[in-house]
């Protein structure tokens, strides 16, 4: 029995292998209004077709200059839910669940003309400087999160995923590096955090679990280390998070400490999350040789997987893990002659 294979539930949502999309910029919107088109409906459906357990949508930004480029996704406007409803609706036809990556890109906003931020600190010496969101402005910026998460429940999405990873927005907030203020946002560098998951969990139904992708480490020379994070962390589950999904850099350029980018390398960090906060975790980078996932699960170092580039290159990645694992797998009746 393959454990990667095996069903797991988190809350309220069973799935029916422990296969994660991870969420992964297309940069397709074509009319720059923020709604996904048919490439996206494609792109997506697609992986459900090919076994996909979850599939987190790509980052979706809570207003226009909070997305990295003009072709990103948004969730900012109710005109913009029936779009992602065709496709949750589609996916779920393929016993596949679906969801979304919510997030403001703050100084990493590159089509902005002035991107805004924790502080007025640049990701480096050619990027824009940002602008500093006054007081009153972060807490605009709060409701607009709970209002993306209140559309994502209305197109029925599954679960939503907060991207406090990679150098955006929550994660400039929760940074010591990056975040300088001296208002209430600077002196407890979780607040804006803890907030934007109360705010988004008080539009959630209560069994819909709530994901939270975060930055174990940073790579940037006197970025913060696994400690700091961990610490952040413990008040992001209390405030509301049930499953973290752990990847690692992505705030600046590396400095000193750099990524070894070989298969596998985040899974310590998974597992310094699973041991210390006793919550499911997901693991992600480089986990796409189907055998070092099924270990990732075996050894319990991760509760599930989440498959990026492999699952790019392969839509059907799942269903040919499955074969190399198992020996055998159910594609869709159309398919079976392939297989």
């Amino acid at each position: 029995m393959s454990n990667l294979f095996s069903p797991i539930t988190l809350k309220g949502l069973t799935l029916k292998n422990k296969i994660v999309m991870a969420p992964m910029c297309q940069y397709s919107v074509e009319a720059k209004d923020g709604a996904p088109n048919d490439w996206h409906y494609v792109h997506y459906v697609s992986r459900a077709v090919g076994g996909t357990g979850l599939i987190i949508l790509e980052m979706t930004d809570v207003e226009p200059d909070g997305r990295i480029t003009d072709f990103d996704l948004g969730l900012w406007s109710d005109e913009q839910i029936p779009a992602y409803e065709r496709i949750v609706h589609e996916v779920h036809k393929y016993d596949a669940k679906i969801g979304i990556q919510i997030a403001h890109a703050g100084r990493k906003a590159t089509d902005a003309k002035q991107p805004v931020g924790s502080s007025e600190i640049p990701v480096d010496v050619d990027w824009k400087i940002p602008r500093a969101l006054t007081t009153e402005e972060v807490q605009a910026m709060i409701l607009k999160f709970k209002d993306a998460a209140r559309r994502a429940v209305l197109a029925g999405f599954d679960t939503i995923e907060l991207h406090g990873a990679h150098g955006y927005l929550i994660h400039q907030f929760h940074s010591p590096a990056i975040n300088n203020r001296t208002d209430e946002y600077g002196k407890d560098l979780s607040k804006f955090g803890v907030e934007v998951i109360q705010a988004v969990r008080s539009v959630m139904p209560k069994e819909m679990p709530l994901l939270f992708r975060i930055s174990a480490v940073e790579y940037m020379d006197n970025g913060y280390g696994l400690e700091h994070s961990l610490e952040i962390a413990k008040k992001y589950k209390d405030a509301g998070v049930d499953v973290f999904h752990v990847s690692s850099g992505g705030e600046a350029t590396p400095g000193k400490i750099k990524p070894t980018n070989t298969p596998g390398y985040q899974v310590p960090f998974a597992e310094a999350y699973k041991e210390a906060l006793n919550v499911p975790v997901i693991a992600v980078g480089i986990l796409e040789d189907p055998n070092l996932a099924e270990k990732v699960i075996e050894k319990d170092q991760a509760d599930l997987v989440a498959i990026g580039r492999g699952m790019l290159k392969d839509p059907y990645w799942a269903l040919h893990a499955e074969e190399v694992i198992t020996g055998k797998t159910v594609p869709p009746t159309p398919y079976k002659r392939g297989f």
